[in-house]
């Protein structure tokens, strides 16, 4: 029997891999589609704002890379 993943899937595999301070997941819209991609911050050294949400998922892992420099900046001037 042949297994497939779905490419979401391995996104979603490869972002919580990449940025451990945070939970993912997949919106729904209200018609039960799949929506915007979700991060929310578990780690406050991972970021600075709670939640984060993007179209794409390589607009969210750009977004979580600029969280993750400003949870630095913020670290530097406590």
């Amino acid at each position: 029997m042949e297994t497939r993943t779905h490419p979401e899937d391995l996104a979603i595999a490869r972002l919580r891999s990449e940025f451990v301070g945070y939970r993912f997941w997949r919106a729904v819209r209200a018609d039960g589609s799949l929506g915007e991609w979700v991060a929310s911050l578990h780690d406050p050294a991972a970021g600075v704002d709670p939640t984060v949400m993007c179209p794409t998922a390589e607009e969210l892992r750009v977004a979580l890379v600029k969280e993750g420099e400003r949870a630095e900046l913020r670290a530097r001037f406590r």
